[in-house]
């Protein structure tokens, strides 16, 4: 491709400018002030991947040269790494569905975690150990050993300080947060079942406690309290408050009520100087046409308080399964299986019995089902890879936001909770069609998030 082609392009007219009134983009819907790239110049799998994340059906012949050099980074990473799904998709990852900027990754950020439990995933542990603190608050003494030894409540708080921090080292770095270059602090809140309000008030009274000894600038909260409160007269809340007073940012998770009639949200997210985060649905795509709403809670709260403030990818999101469980398990056979050529997957099942009974009891039939039973097991179980699934809920939807808050407080250390959220809310986007209530002011933009902090100066 020579410049001469790129700039004597004429681009044909979508339906994006007849939505917008002057030409944009075909595929991120944006004017745009790039020249236009013709299609016809491009691989032939670099235009179907552009293709297929295009929100126009008709055919288009020309695309911005920021979304080229996007799509032509996604196709090296994908080629590379991506596990590709029986339907010819992949799952994306984080940084690369969101657009964020690889300048930043964290670097000398500290995050808190508090969660039900935790492990030293290698995601955060090489090549460098960032997991800086550890408590657990259950114990008098903190007890370290518990975090080396997996439990049922060790998932959630895994994946949910992977998501933000976690470098992906088991997947060449494909399946990585935002910030994989932040150090972490965990903080065990309860064995199982629900955290209460106390858990997470004794979780932030720790925070508070240790912020100078960690450098801890901010706190994810993928938790939710008891019930409804008033913040003036709530203990949680007034902690939040607190925190953000001393510097450090709060991001809650928002919940997952937004079917219910009263939709609630409670605290901490309720309180006023949290970030309350909900759940935004891309459908595993770049293409921002096809965004809709996850079933996240929303306000306003019992005070009036526009909750959540922002939203953040809910569902799709790549996250790591808890080693040495049966889940991580059935997922290496299931992946080995899927691998496998078609003449050894009856040996391979009798090689393994008892690790998925469905496949056990599907000895006898023929390759083809056999082959079915595999395709469904896997996205039943939301397997990318043997290391990787994909989960859902606003629990991870907080990390990515907390994530995006390191990277800003590193290209801008000297920025407050307060300015943190003012980018957030002024940067996000709002999806079309959906009440203002349930997205606040809309999709996260890591991109223009990073920039406004490298630039900001308080009027």
């Amino acid at each position: 491709m020579t410049p001469q082609e790129t700039l004597a392009f004429i681009r044909h007219k979508t339906s994006a400018d007849i939505a917008a009134g002057e030409s944009v983009c075909p595929v991120c819907s944006r004017e745009t002030l790039d020249e236009f790239v013709p299609m016809r110049v491009l691989e032939d799998d670099l235009q179907r991947l552009i293709a297929a994340n295009a929100p126009d059906t008709a055919e288009f012949r020309a695309v911005c040269s920021r979304c080229l050099r996007l799509f032509e980074k996604a196709k090296d990473q994908i080629i590379q790494d991506a596990a590709v799904q029986k339907d010819g998709s992949h799952v994306l990852s984080t940084p690369l569905r969101l657009d964020a900027d690889e300048r930043f990754t964290g670097r000398g950020v500290t995050i808190a975690f508090l969660d039900s439990g935790f492990y030293p995933h290698v995601d955060l542990t090489t090549p460098r150990n960032r997991i800086i603190g550890y408590r657990d608050l259950l114990k008098a003494d903190g007890d370290l050993g518990s975090l080396f030894q997996p439990d049922v409540a060790s998932w959630h708080g895994m994946m949910t300080s992977v998501v933000a921090a976690g470098n992906g080292s088991l997947s060449n770095g494909f399946y990585r947060g935002l910030a994989p270059e932040s150090d972490v602090v965990l903080i065990k809140l309860a064995r199982t079942g629900r955290i209460t309000d106390q858990n997470i008030l004794d979780g932030l009274e720790w925070v508070l406690a240790n912020r100078e000894r960690h450098r801890i600038r901010v706190v994810n909260i993928s938790a939710g309290g008891d019930d409804e409160q008033h913040y003036l007269t709530d203990p949680l809340s007034q902690a939040v408050e607190r925190c953000t007073a001393a510097g450090i940012t709060v991001v809650c998770a928002v919940g997952n009520s937004g079917h219910l009639p009263n939709h609630p949200v409670v605290p901490p997210a309720s309180a006023p100087s949290a970030i309350a985060v909900g759940g935004l649905d891309d459908k595993n795509s770049m293409n921002r046409a096809k965004r809709g709403m996850y079933r996240s809670s929303y306000g306003p709260t019992v005070d009036g308080l526009q909750k959540p403030e922002v939203i953040a990818p809910s569902i799709w999101v790549p996250a790591p399964i808890l080693p040495n469980t049966p889940t991580a398990q059935q997922a290496s056979f299931l992946e080995r299986l899927d691998k496998s050529a078609d003449s050894e997957l009856h040996q391979i099942v009798r090689d393994h019995p008892g690790v998925d009974a469905e496949l056990d009891a599907a000895l006898d039939r023929p390759i083809h089902t056999l082959r079915q039973i595999i395709t469904i097991k896997l996205r039943q179980e939301n397997v990318i890879t043997k290391h990787y699934k994909y989960v859902d809920g606003t629990s991870f939807s907080a990390p990515i936001v907390s994530s995006l808050v390191a990277q800003m407080i590193e290209a801008n250390p000297d920025l407050s909770p307060q300015q943190i959220k003012r980018i957030l809310i002024t940067t996000a986007e709002r999806l079309p069609h959906y009440e203002v209530d349930r997205q606040g002011w809309g999709v996260i933009d890591p991109r223009r998030s990073v920039e406004a902090a490298l630039n900001f100066t308080e009027n």
